[in-house]
């Protein structure tokens, strides 16, 4: 093997605080080296550093190099950068909707890097365009060029990301949690894809993750960061089987456990009954509406108080849409009773009163906090709305509470969501659906983007919560072992239509349906790798 990337010594500061500090890295041709640690441990702004992305200043570096092919990259210049990026080293980042152009169609965003790295003309464009979504799992490509990113799933937006980079035939690939968003069968063809890239082209690759399963089935071998500081490197097999330093020990144990807290009340909160969802297909200069696409179809179910429905499948499956039309965000036939209130039948005035009995905790915090406004503002924000009557003193003594019934240390309440780590990000968003004490909770994949042990300590959190104020969760996930740690029921759903449904336990222990059993073997699989 030659070597690709060499990283001694490097050091990362923000304005004289270093946030990296003393990481060595090497990376051969057709390698591929995993970066591991919790939220906060500093794998991102590595990666970031290695390709020049960090704006200087307020980045510098104190100390270190970074040599891809034997140029120092700390002392390239711009154009040379520029001329790198793209054309031999690639990233795919974790957030496909911070990432893509909301603005521009699939294929312009995948025609623009193939015109810009590689001359192609529109027509070649399209025929290796259709070929790489094909490749990384875009069920009927040819109709989903013109979609949008907000037209696609999670999944499918992340799959996107992932052609882009791969379109190019880079010879480093920076992958910074590829596969979060996906759920565990488009995962292993996603693991199994890059495996088949990195055979063709001898491509190194810098994996980085939180799923220490993908790292056994991928990675040929480890490097652990924890504060900045890496505290153990060796090859992937030598640190599962032995792992030398107590953090490495701590992650490899680190996995959801439990079960959910047994059921005190069997009135039911929540009647879905023949829930139809369907989105207009439009063509042409004008876009008129030739047909409609199916997102959900015919789901029904009863959801009773200090109850945990989970809803899972893979992307595109509907389970995101299923959520929105529960919370009456987007348009869906039906009925949907809440506490024997008809939801469907009330317009945007009536249904104001009851916003704060239904919450939702979404996906991604990054995308879900304001920026802009303080986490005291963030969490008060739904008091203004809904208790008005509040003074500024009592909106702030609610914010104190909730901030310490979630973990938080209320004293951070004056700074902004980019001061605080992911998983204390996701633990403000709980606090801000919590502080209307809402008799539902919709959680639409709260813990993917979480490392194992701040998703283990988020599920304790939602368990201790839903016992205290006998809340019901709509559990929204592709993680099998998170939804049976935490859920009661379990629905499963292929391409907007219910596949398998009923008591989570059973469903697990036996299930009846063929879709239901390779689900759950790609999970087991996943577990035991």
């Amino acid at each position: 093997m030659s070597n690709l990337l060499t990283v001694n010594h490097l050091a990362v500061a923000f304005q004289q605080r270093t946030v990296v500090e003393d990481i060595s890295l090497r990376i051969d041709a057709g390698e591929t080296l995993a970066l591991v640690g919790e939220s906060g441990s500093g794998k991102s702004v590595t990666a970031l550093s290695i390709m020049r992305l960090l704006p200087q200043p307020p980045v510098s570096y104190p100390q270190g190099e970074i040599l891809f092919n034997g140029l120092n990259l700390l002392q390239a210049n711009e154009r040379t950068l520029r001329g790198l990026r793209g054309n031999q080293m690639a990233m795919i980042f974790q957030e496909p909707m911070v990432s893509l152009n909301p603005l521009h169609s699939v294929e312009k965003q995948l025609y623009e890097v193939l015109s810009l790295h590689r001359g192609m003309r529109r027509e070649a464009a399209r025929a290796e365009i259709l070929s790489c979504l094909d490749r990384v799992g875009i069920r009927q490509a040819a109709t989903r060029l013109q979609d949008f990113p907000h037209q696609l799933s999670g999944g499918e937006r992340q799959r996107v990301m992932i052609a882009m980079a791969l379109l190019t035939q880079p010879k480093l690939l920076i992958a910074d949690e590829p596969t979060t968003a996906l759920d565990v069968t488009v995962q292993a063809q996603i693991l199994q894809l890059l495996r088949e890239l990195q055979r063709e082209l001898n491509m190194g690759m810098l994996f980085i993750t939180h799923n220490l399963n993908i790292v056994r089935q991928l990675a040929h071998s480890v490097t652990v960061m924890r504060n900045g500081r890496e505290v153990e490197h060796n090859r992937c097999a030598a640190l599962f089987s032995q792992p030398q330093h107590a953090y490495t020990r701590e992650l490899l144990a680190e996995e959801p456990d439990g079960r959910p807290a047994p059921l005190s009340d069997t009135l039911p909160l929540l009647q879905v009954k023949n829930l139809h969802v369907g989105f207009p297909v439009r063509r042409g200069l004008l876009k008129r509406t030739v047909a409609e696409k199916t997102a959900v179809q015919d789901l029904s179910f009863t959801l009773r108080r200090g109850e945990s429905l989970g809803l899972v499948g893979e992307s595109g499956s509907g389970k995101s849409t299923t959520g929105l039309a529960l919370l009456r965000l987007i348009a869906a036939r039906g009925e949907i009773w809440f506490d024997n209130q008809p939801l469907h039948q009330l317009s945007a005035k009536q249904l104001l009163p009851l916003r704060e009995k239904i919450q939702v905790v979404f996906q991604d915090p990054n995308s879900s906090l304001n920026p802009r406004m303080t986490v005291q503002q963030i969490i008060a924000e739904g008091l203004a709305v809904h208790r008005p009557s509040l003074s500024a003193a009592e909106q702030e003594a609610k914010v104190i509470a909730v901030m310490e019934e979630v973990g938080l240390d209320a004293a951070s309440r004056t700074r902004y969501p980019a001061e605080f780590s992911g998983g204390q990000r996701q633990r403000i968003a709980i606090a801000r659906a919590l502080i209307l004490e809402p008799q539902l909770m919709v959680l639409d994949e709260p813990t993917s983007s979480l490392d194992r042990s701040v998703q283990k300590q988020i599920l304790s959190l939602l368990r201790r919560l839903q016992q205290q104020h006998q809340l019901a969760y709509l559990f929204i996930s592709h993680d099998l072992q998170v939804v049976r740690a935490l859920c009661h029921q379990l629905i499963v759903l292929r391409q907007g239509e219910v596949v398998e449904q009923g008591e989570c336990d059973a469903l697990f222990d036996a299930p009846q349906q063929e879709y239901t059993r390779q689900l759950l073997a790609s999970a087991q699989v996943e577990s035991l790798i």
